[in-house]
């Protein structure tokens, strides 16, 4: 695209600006992990990018009169958004070259699809269609995004522990709920030999497959519960807006499978002990089914959630 047209809309430059700063954030990310050693520049570059985000959607917000939210290409940049802010958090609980080496790709794959794959009339600013003219507009819409990119980045994370220490078996310390599993298996080996039961806890550092293990889960816990309070938010909208609480449109059935492939994921995790690579097979599978709900049926253009249908152009 010309210079002159991306001065005269500062809202497509912004995107491309945080495009370029996250693809140099992802060699440079690996580049890290390769090394062993945390990189300040990483962090710095994925909140400069999150600040382009922010800045562009409060551009459009401006430009357009309402939420920034209403089409593909404003709710890619959105869900960008909320991936980067999602990374920054995890990366503020646990300092790894691991955590942008395994999101990064999401929000840049989000902001290159937006900018370079969609027709230049999905990334226009339109009016809202009759049905979006609601307040429940950014309750819904954007606590649904939101979910979705901490089930993302959760995700990708329980991914990476696929991968790592792949020849070694995997022995987690902690459980879901803290390290008392670990401590009472401990207590129960030493009561086993006939000894004490009485048993020394120190500090000790975390494997990066528990920590990974741990982040995973407690992202995927909080975009659950994003996701569980969009979903009833969403069925009060539709009752609204079409006097149905439930109509099983694409997108509310595919949201429903999503919220049950990531309900037998905390399942496994709480009830049956499930932790490390059994339980990061069901976060991919939630993958799968989140890029169905969110990109597939814009791709379909079919029932009433297809605002953002690809091949209307």
């Amino acid at each position: 695209m010309p210079v002159p047209d991306l001065l005269n809309d500062p809202v497509l430059g912004l995107g491309l600006l945080a495009f370029a700063l996250l693809l140099l954030v992802l060699p440079l990310s690996f580049w890290s992990l390769s090394g062993g050693r945390n990189s300040t520049a990483v962090r710095l570059l994925v909140a400069a990018a999150n600040l382009c985000l922010t800045a562009q959607l409060v551009l459009r917000w401006l430009d357009s009169g309402h939420f920034p939210i209403s089409n593909l290409y404003e709710s890619l940049c959105f869900l960008a958004w909320g991936c980067t802010l999602t990374q920054l958090l995890v990366e503020r609980s646990w300092p790894s070259p691991l955590v942008p080496a395994a999101a990064t790709p999401m929000a840049l794959g989000c902001v290159a699809f937006a900018s370079f794959a969609l027709p230049d009339t999905l990334q226009e600013a339109s009016p809202l269609v009759p049905a979006l003219r609601s307040s429940w507009l950014v309750m819904h819409v954007s606590v649904i995004m939101l979910s979705y990119a901490a089930l993302l980045v959760g995700s990708l994370l329980s991914m990476a522990v696929l991968f790592t220490d792949r020849g070694n078996v995997l022995e987690l310390r902690s459980s879901s709920i803290g390290s008392g599993g670990f401590r009472q298996a401990q207590l129960a080996s030493a009561g086993a030999d006939g000894s004490s039961a009485q048993v020394e806890l120190s500090s000790v550092a975390m494997p990066i497959a528990e920590q990974l293990d741990s982040l995973s889960y407690r992202t995927i816990t909080v975009g659950f519960l994003l996701l569980s309070v969009g979903l009833v938010s969403g069925a009060v909208w539709a009752n609204e807006a079409w006097g149905s609480w439930w109509s099983w449109d694409p997108k509310e059935t595919w949201a429903l499978i999503c919220w049950l492939v990531y309900a037998a994921y905390l399942h496994t995790r709480l009830i049956r002990g499930w932790q490390g690579r059994k339980p990061a097979f069901v976060a991919v599978a939630g993958l799968v089914v989140i890029a169905v709900c969110y990109i597939g049926v814009n791709l379909l253009g079919i029932g009433l959630h297809s605002y953002g249908w690809f091949f209307d152009s």
